[in-house]
């Protein structure tokens, strides 16, 4: 069983940075971020591998957005910069505890966090 808690949401300006982090329990494979906005699906972020730490992202946040993961602390994080009015959105850790191919599909994710709200104010 596979346990996430996300923290570090809120509000920010448009152009500034905000950190969020997801404390993890259990065995993952992978790990990941997804967003969904008012009105809008689910949509993927960016997605890491737990044992190699490779990196997936979604276009929409190339450059901006960066995954990492602390082993040792059980931690996903995602340091979000140069924000815009459109990331804002609940976000939401996911992981998944078997092997294959990972990628920003949602439907191939078993595990999520409860979500924490961020906002960007222009």
């Amino acid at each position: 069983q596979v346990q996430l808690v996300e923290s570090g949401g809120g509000s920010v300006q448009a152009g500034g940075s905000l950190r969020l982090s997801c404390a993890a329990s259990g065995y993952r494979y992978c790990m990941g971020w997804f967003r969904q906005a008012p009105g809008k699906e689910r949509e993927g972020v960016a997605g890491i591998y737990i044992g190699s730490g490779s990196t997936f992202y979604a276009d929409s946040v190339k450059g901006r957005f960066t995954i990492s993961r602390d082993n040792a602390q059980n931690t996903l994080y995602l340091q979000m910069n140069s924000m815009k009015s459109e990331d804002a959105a609940m976000y939401y850790c996911a992981a998944r505890n078997y092997g294959g191919t990972c990628n920003l599909n949602s439907g191939t994710w078993n595990y999520w966090g409860q979500g924490t709200q961020v906002t960007v104010s222009s």
